[in-house]
């Protein structure tokens, strides 16, 4: 029996003497699918790479976590000093830095007061502060045919607004219409009121704004009024894929591919209603084909009251 004993104990005191196994590392060609996915700075790219690591090795999630928090509080970090940056850029810019714009160029199909095919153009320039943004728009559509012009419509906005909170702004406007086929020489309008910026996620984005405006219109047969009026309007923007994407945006924010506004008054309620769809050709260039509702409730003598416009154009940013 002592000597049953005196077995058991050397066989428990070299047990005790084996050195523990270390703790498994993380296999190096998962370590080195991981660095990859870090490399190349996609996050999307890292969580999945991450959870792949994480079922085909269970023992070694910890290591895994700590890597991907690393990596997540890096990106964090460079977002915050990028963010920080651009904020410093836009504290110190002057008056001509920081615009951008869009050029459009295309052709036309009219119809109500005329009907027609002709050539569409448009410039759009936008700069954006840290709270304020200002934005001009002007467009031509323009048909002459036999000696004769058969369409003619110009149009000439632009809009400051200012943001008081993170969903609310102020927003002003003054715009210049002419269409002698609708029976004006020419319609002015200023607006003044309040937005809401509704979503701003980043496939979707809806705003709505409202305020009084006044409008002066002088007609073709020498007439002119001027009346008070409002305005109601809708921005909606939805990136369908990378490439497409649905626009349905107010007058006030120039046609980005889609319209939706309504200046109303006692005598004439005016509605513009334009829907485009953008498709990425390149990274500068896109396509667009845009269908547009332009209705006053009350036209001149001669005049019907809704013209439709499809345009088929390119537009260049910069």
């Amino acid at each position: 029996m002592n000597a049953v004993r005196g077995f058991s104990m050397a066989v428990i005191v070299a047990a005790l003497a084996v050195p523990q196994a270390a703790a498994a590392e993380l296999p190096e060609p998962v370590r080195a699918m991981i660095d990859a996915a870090i490399s190349s700075g996609d996050e999307g790219k890292v969580r999945i790479v991450a959870e792949l690591a994480r079922t085909t090795n269970p023992s070694d999630i910890a290591e895994i976590d700590a890597i991907v928090a690393t990596f997540e509080a890096n990106v964090a970090a460079r977002k915050a000093a990028e963010a920080e940056a651009r904020q410093a850029a836009l504290r110190e810019a002057d008056l001509f830095d920081n615009w951008s714009g869009k050029g459009e160029l295309g052709g036309f199909r009219a119809t109500g007061n005329s009907s027609n095919t002709g050539l569409t153009a448009g410039l759009t320039v936008d700069r954006q502060g840290i709270a304020w943004r200002h934005r001009l728009t002007g467009r031509v559509d323009y048909q002459r045919a036999n000696g004769t012009t058969t369409r003619e419509q110009f149009l000439a906005r632009y809009e400051p607004n200012v943001n008081v909170s993170d969903n609310f702004y102020v927003y002003a406007l003054a715009q210049y219409e002419r269409d002698r086929f609708q029976g004006f020489s020419g319609r002015y309008a200023i607006s003044g009121g309040m937005g809401y910026q509704a979503l701003k996620g980043e496939d979707v984005q809806l705003s709505v704004k409202a305020g009084p405006a006044y409008r002066v219109t002088e007609f073709i047969d020498g007439r002119e009024e001027s009346r008070i009026a409002g305005l109601v309007a809708l921005d909606f923007d939805w990136n369908i894929t990378e490439r497409l994407k649905l626009t349905q945006d107010t007058n006030a924010v120039a046609e980005t591919g889609g319209s939706a506004v309504a200046i109303i008054d006692s005598r004439n309620t005016s509605i513009d209603l334009i829907t485009g769809l953008d498709a990425t050709i390149a990274k500068s260039l896109k396509a667009r084909f845009s269908y547009a509702v332009e209705y006053d409730s009350n036209p001149p003598p001669g005049a019907v009251q809704t013209d439709t416009l499809s345009r088929v154009t390119l537009i260049y940013d910069f």
